[in-house]
């Protein structure tokens, strides 16, 4: 095996399209600098995102840097937005697509799911490709299904689940110069059910992933975290922050108690 860094994607509107550079900062505070660093949410403060409406799904964004979006619905033109100076046009648009009133939020440490284990969140490639085979979809599908943030390249199906270990274990791994732990394996939602084009939910997604996940579960996954099979994905936190870029080596350090 010759694990790899093979790609990264943050998000930098929470729910929307991926960014995917060649490089990225691992900040401190947690997650690759810009990542889910806008979010929207409603009047009510909650977030608008594909678990609450599949009208997220009919969103496309693509992005110059993570500052700066070509936003478009479904069967229309696309607009740029410049993040930080256009977001209350931005949010007028979304209010649009919706239906009702929008607010384009922006906090700049991130606004992952997850804020007790804030980090990369990690997949690997032969995952995405093998969990595409059990629904005949094309690996970019799935991926965009998942939203992992750093893929891992040149390892074996489901080889990110040697990085969590049981309740109050992690497993420090390196990408390149940044240390990270990885913490749980990824409880997953009704998102990675829906196209990520149309919203449309595949048909016995969840039953059908699940009974996969038990007939290809690897010896490695063997940990009290991992109490049910619609789980994929790592979640982790960063201990030494800097820079990642695609082609970095990745080495598992080894397992330690968790408040060491």
């Amino acid at each position: 095996m010759d694990p790899r860094l093979a790609r990264i994607s943050l998000f930098p509107i929470k729910s929307l399209d991926a960014f995917e550079p060649e490089r990225a900062e691992v900040t401190s505070e947690g997650p690759i600098a810009g990542d889910r660093r806008y979010a929207m949410v409603d009047n009510e403060g909650e977030y608008v995102n594909g678990k609450r409406t599949p009208a997220v799904h009919r969103l496309r964004a693509s992005y110059h840097d993570p500052d700066r979006a070509d936003l478009s619905m479904l069967e229309s033109d696309a607009d740029e937005f410049d993040l930080r100076a256009d977001r209350e046009e931005l949010a007028a648009r979304l209010s649009e697509h919706f239906e009702y009133p929008i607010e384009l939020i922006r906090d700049e440490t991130g606004l992952p799911d997850d804020t007790e284990i804030p980090g990369p969140t990690v997949i690997s490639t032969a995952t995405i490709e093998t969990v595409a085979s059990w629904f005949d979809l094309a690996p970019e599908n799935v991926r965009r299904r998942f939203r992992a943030n750093l893929e891992i390249g040149g390892v074996p199906a489901f080889w990110e689940d040697r990085l969590f270990s049981d309740h109050g274990r992690v497993v420090d791994f390196s990408v390149g110069g940044v240390r990270l732990s990885g913490v749980n394996p990824c409880q997953r939602c009704v998102v990675p059910s829906r196209d990520p084009d149309t919203g449309e939910e595949l048909d016995g997604f969840r039953e059908r992933f699940v009974a996969k996940r038990r007939e290809t579960l690897p010896e490695w996954t063997d940990s009290d975290r991992f109490d049910h099979p619609f789980r994929l994905m790592v979640n982790t936190r960063v201990q030494d922050d800097g820079e990642v870029e695609v082609g970095d080596p990745v080495e598992i350090r080894g397992e330690r108690d968790e408040l060491e």
